[in-house]
């Protein structure tokens, strides 16, 4: 993709806003869905709106990967966005209405505009030569460092706003979340009308039979369980603990911002020792994040606030390493279909974290997390998983 500076500059501004704008909507959305879930279901409950919004985000980037080969970027993030609005209004109804399955539903179609951001750190890759890539990307995943600040904190506020107005207080966070979409489907309206190039045949399912894809797609995989389990659990604990919303909001925007806040940082160490060396740096950092999850589960001033921050940046160095390693093997569509698998898995470690936080409670979900983030030491230790065919 060959663009004039001004235009590239334009253009990354935009993807940055809008990234920003749609991580703050699935902090605020997210969070408010757990709560509501747990209240209405109990903890094995708790896990289910992640898993919503995961499976919708899988479900956003195919279609983002799909509508980016076929009608451009432009055209793939205003249809994500635009879908995802719907969205947010209608969990926002489900919320006011006291309905979940409402909720959920939402849920799912607002994470179709999660999965259209997502891609954006690609096409942000796509702007620059091979050297800058992992900074280029790791630019635009540091958008998330917005939410991380905005998200987690709008949470008791937005609450309060929506009992000063007669709604039931976890109302206010949600539909809070679907105005920030629009506002992200405006911003897209900057990025410049871009003809596809993409002409090479789509390889569907098949592009998993490439060995370069191994190493990436199994770090981003464990580090999407990992991370989503022991994230999703958080609330629920801490709402166990007696701890209200301002306790949960800045603990989780402890996480998102170990999540989001140091990726221009991942992106240099990945443009200078590569993205396998990154990888395993992460797993290393969430194996800590795990173990002191485990140890110290009630501790709300130090433990898990320390344990949530390291988990969030053992997944932005694992996801980073893995996208760097992805950005120059496979094409749009692919890589949209790549995400897909990634956020798809992720939904089942929603699901099953709620099941084993309602068995053996905060410690066993940590214990199950760190077992899963070793998964891709076995590539690591093989060097031709991570070469290129």
């Amino acid at each position: 993709m060959h663009l004039g500076t001004s235009t590239r500059r334009r253009s990354m501004s935009a993807l940055f806003v809008t990234v920003a704008l749609m991580n703050t909507a699935t902090v605020l959305a997210s969070t408010a869905g757990t709560l509501i879930a747990a209240d209405a279901g109990g903890p094995g409950a708790s896990g289910l709106p992640s898993a919503a919004g995961v499976l919708g985000t899988a479900a956003g980037a195919l279609l983002a990967g799909a509508s980016t080969s076929r009608r451009g970027r432009r055209f793939a993030l205003l249809t994500g966005y635009g879908l995802a609005t719907v969205g947010g209004l209608l969990a926002s109804v489900g919320a006011a209405t006291g309905q979940l399955v409402l909720v959920l539903g939402g849920l799912v179609v607002l994470g179709l505009g999660n999965g259209a951001a997502q891609l954006s750190r690609y096409l942000a890759a796509d702007m620059y030569p091979l050297e800058r890539k992992g900074f280029a990307l790791s630019s635009v995943v540091w958008a998330g460092t917005i939410g991380a600040l905005a998200g987690p904190l709008m949470i008791s506020p937005t609450a309060r706003a929506a009992a000063w107005l007669g709604l039931p207080e976890l109302a206010g966070p949600i539909l809070v979340a679907a105005i920030a979409v629009a506002c992200a489907a405006v911003a897209a309206l900057v990025l410049p009308a871009d003809e596809v190039t993409e002409q090479t045949a789509h390889e569907g399912w098949r592009v998993f039979r490439r060995r370069s894809l191994r190493l990436p797609l199994a770090a981003m995989v464990a580090a999407q369980i990992t991370m989503v389990a022991v994230m999703t659990m958080t609330p629920p604990q801490l709402h166990h603990l007696g701890h209200g919303l301002d306790v949960v909001g800045w603990i989780l925007a402890a996480h998102i911002f170990g999540m989001f806040g140091l990726s221009p940082l991942t992106g240099r160490i990945a443009d200078r020792v590569g993205g396998r060396h990154t990888i395993g740096i992460g797993i290393a950092v969430l194996l800590m994040a795990t173990a002191l999850a485990y140890a110290m589960p009630t501790s709300h001033e130090y433990g898990l606030p320390v344990s949530l921050f390291l988990l969030g940046y053992g997944w932005n160095l694992m996801f980073v390493g893995g996208s760097s390693l992805l950005s120059t093997s496979v094409q749009t569509r692919a890589k949209g279909t790549v995400d897909a698998v990634i956020w798809g898995s992720s939904a089942f470690a929603s699901i099953g974290s709620g099941h084993l936080f309602g068995h053996g409670g905060y410690p066993l979900v940590a214990a199950v997390a760190g077992v899963l983030a070793l998964l891709p030491v076995l590539l690591l230790a093989t060097r031709t998983s991570g070469t290129t065919d």
